[in-house]
């Protein structure tokens, strides 16, 4: 037979506080009364009796006679009221002590309000509250620095793509101004000027992008408009559209996912998840390798993957997913983006109930996706 363990509650030094002043209360009460009822009788009545000879200036048997039509005749009356009178101030005392843990309570909730990162300290009996407030203003200064990091982050970026789109606007204004200058221009020459105008723009373009991706970061409060999405039908179109960046990358895409399977989900936001997990792999995958797309469908269960060429530094893994965190962190023109690419998609297949990982296996990087159908 297996043996029943009680576990000791975290609060169990205060109830037991609670407990001994419930009964030392008790105890007073029980004192109380046994000394009201004596005090009907012996000395106490004689005490009584006296206390009527000196203040009413009566002999000893009017006293004895005034204390029996006053107490004695009352008595029960007295003892009542006495009784009540004794015990609400009793219970008090037991609510004052009470209360005094809400009291502490209130205080280590201030504490956290006001960011002093200050351990909190509590009396003993109250230190599993005092360990558990600690440990929400532990989390909450962590999240704190997390968003401040966060910010800085943003900020930083921001500073740096105002000083990036300079470049490519200054070459376009110069490109664009020698071509006005000079109408009678080679056209050789002219070619290769509008060319290099053409590639700016497309930077200065790409910039602007990702400003537009930094301030409109926030996608917990947009709606899902879930639709039935054939999956091979949309991955086919995404690798299309992405056919100038892998064509100047040296990559291509193989895809295995079987005829008929559905996603019931946002299509638009689920089409910028595979994008920007599909970008990740052209920009940071081998050159001239192979980006390979699977679906497998279990139950009513999705599993997608994105596996390419090439790993990702094992001190890096952890962080590919937080808002504006950047593996190139040098900015290079081939690899900068905004570092919001993995974080968006994240935080579309959490609005999805999904989840999504990365891995390193192999020399290869992977990218697991598990998502409900839906219905």
């Amino acid at each position: 037979m297996k043996k029943l363990k009680l576990k000791s509650k975290p609060y169990q030094h205060l109830i037991n506080k609670i407990f001994y002043r419930t009964l030392l209360i008790i105890f007073l009460a029980f004192i109380t009364v046994m000394f009201i009822r004596s005090a009907g009788q012996g000395k106490i009545a004689d005490t009584i009796a006296y206390l009527y000879c000196l203040v009413l200036k009566v002999d000893w048997d009017t006293a004895v006679i005034l204390y029996s039509r006053t107490v004695r005749k009352n008595y029960d009356i007295i003892l009542v009221g006495t009784m009540i009178l004794f015990f609400l101030f009793y219970f008090r005392m037991l609510l004052s002590w009470f209360t005094k843990y809400f009291d502490e309570i209130i205080e280590g909730v201030d504490k956290l309000a006001e960011d002093k990162n200050e351990p909190i300290q509590m009396p003993a009996e109250m230190g599993f509250m005092a360990a558990r407030l600690n440990q929400v203003q532990n989390a909450l200064t962590q999240s704190r620095e997390a968003e401040r990091e966060a910010e800085q982050r943003k900020n930083d970026l921001i500073v740096y793509l105002a000083h990036d789109i300079k470049t490519p606007l200054t070459s376009v204004i110069g490109y664009l101004s020698l071509l006005d200058e000079a109408p009678s221009m080679p056209e050789e020459q002219r070619k290769k000027y509008v060319h290099i105008t053409l590639n700016k723009a497309f930077r200065l373009e790409k910039l602007i992008n990702e400003f537009f991706e930094i301030t409109r970061y926030n996608l917990h409060s947009v709606p899902l408009n879930r639709e039935k999405t054939d999956l091979k039908y949309m991955m086919v179109q995404i690798v299309d559209e992405a056919y100038p960046l892998l064509t100047e990358n040296g990559k291509s895409v193989t895809i295995d996912i079987p005829e008929g399977i559905s996603l019931y989900a946002d299509s638009e936001k689920m089409a910028r998840v595979f994008n920007n997990i599909l970008r990740n792999a052209v920009t940071y995958g081998n050159a001239d390798s192979s980006i390979h797309i699977s679906v497998r469908q279990k139950d009513d269960f999705l599993t997608i993957r994105f596996e390419n060429e090439g790993t990702i530094p094992q001190d890096k893994l952890p962080f590919l997913f937080e808002k504006f965190y950047r593996m190139d962190e040098s900015r290079q023109t081939s690899t900068g983006g905004s570092g919001l690419g993995l974080a968006i998609a994240k935080d579309i297949i959490t609005l999805h109930q999904g989840t999504i990982t990365a891995e390193c296996l192999n020399g290869h990087t992977i990218f697991t996706i598990q998502l409900p159908r839906g219905q």
